[in-house]
């Protein structure tokens, strides 16, 4: 496995197919925009300067693919208000631990006695519920359509095995339709899009088709750093071919149909949400999923709906987190990036996420 990740990190590989793009850059008419939707993309494009050895006419434009920095305050708000209910312990992955809601993150809750815990994964909440019986556990469950079937998994093995203490706040969400809001906005200065790779293993390449109506090139790209050059001279060949096409680079691992079995197992259990509000993009329709109707009685949002708050709270006005997960910013347009606003101290969701720009910036801000 370390041989086939050493092959795209190889350099003669990557300044072969460099020198390739610099050729095709020249036959440009004018600048070229390219947003890598994915966080993973853009922690990539940082580490290995990428960004600093692609030719002047060449740049990348961060996009909305962090689920985590996407995740408006209020839904924040919620799974901190359902964690403060007695005899409750609230779940969650990772980064959500940390993205600060009006009362502060989930991680101020439990230091201030809520019982918040982050799992591995989704499955061992199964265990949890198992051994405190007596206590409501709620998954606050979050990602793309990458983490949607592990979701639905876990329900499928709940429901299974009669585990009648476990509950779900769902907040997962779909790629398709804040990229449809952003390329409808005006003005748009995107020229093509690097499509999230490991999203597309469980969709497929077709959820993409749609928004070639944008006349733009669409390409799905790994996440190695040959994998991103060769996915933006792809991009560079058909925009001087004046071609806008779905192309798959990731072929080794994405399919145009994607993963069948999966995308049963999510339909099974999720529908669209009507309206779901992202950080810095507003209200989409039908761009989430929720639980079908027949498993409300383990909805967390309909269990604790009576207690859930549900007005709409501003992001500080220092941040300009939306800005950025619309493609309009950039990290370093920030005031208060890596001076107030650091790891340590986040003011907005960019910065806390493993995939968020601001983080990707602060982390590799010597390669900058």
């Amino acid at each position: 496995m370390d041989l086939l990740i050493d092959s795209f990190r190889d350099k003669d590989k990557i300044l072969g197919i460099l020198k390739n793009i610099q050729l095709e850059a020249k036959k440009l008419n004018s600048k070229v925009n390219i947003m890598e939707v994915c966080g993973g993309h853009t922690h990539s494009i940082m580490k290995y300067g990428l960004n600093k050895i692609l030719p002047e006419n060449i740049d990348f434009i961060h996009g909305p693919g962090c689920p985590v920095c996407v995740m408006p305050k209020n839904r924040i708000n919620q799974a901190y208000k359902i964690a403060q209910q007695k005899d409750t312990i609230l779940l969650t992955l990772g980064d959500m631990i940390r993205i600060p809601g009006s009362n502060g993150s989930l991680q101020k809750a439990r230091s201030e006695g809520c019982d918040v815990r982050f799992v591995y994964s989704p499955l061992e909440s199964l265990k949890i519920a198992k051994e405190n019986k007596n206590k409501k556990i709620v998954f606050f469950a979050i990602g793309f359509e990458t983490t949607t079937p592990m979701t639905a998994a876990l329900i499928d093995k709940t429901l299974e095995q009669g585990v009648d203490n476990l509950f779900f706040h769902i907040n997962h969400l779909l790629v398709p339709p804040p990229l449809r809001v952003i390329l409808h906005s005006k003005p748009c200065n995107i020229n093509a899009l690097i499509a999230p790779s490991h999203v597309s293993v469980i969709t497929g390449a077709k959820i993409y088709l749609p928004l070639l109506t944008y006349n733009i090139p669409i390409v799905v790209g790994g996440f190695e750093p040959f994998d991103i050059m060769d996915s933006v001279f792809r991009i560079i060949k058909q925009i001087n071919a004046n071609q806008a096409k779905l192309d798959i680079q990731y072929n080794r691992v994405v399919t145009m149909e994607g993963n069948l079995r999966a995308q049963e197992l999510i339909n099974k259990y999720f529908v669209t949400r009507e309206d779901f509000e992202w950080r810095g993009l507003g209200n989409i329709k039908d761009s989430t999923l929720r639980l079908r109707d027949e498993y409300s009685r383990i909805d967390a949002e309909v269990i604790f709906d009576n207690i859930l708050p549900k007005e709409h709270i501003s992001d500080n006005k220092l941040c300009i987190c939306g800005d950025i997960l619309r493609g309009i910013a950039k990290p370093t347009d920030c005031k208060v990036f890596s001076k107030v606003c650091t790891p340590q101290n986040p003011i907005g969701s960019c910065m806390v996420s493993n995939e968020g720009a601001c983080a990707a910036y602060y982390k590799y801000k010597d390669v900058i």
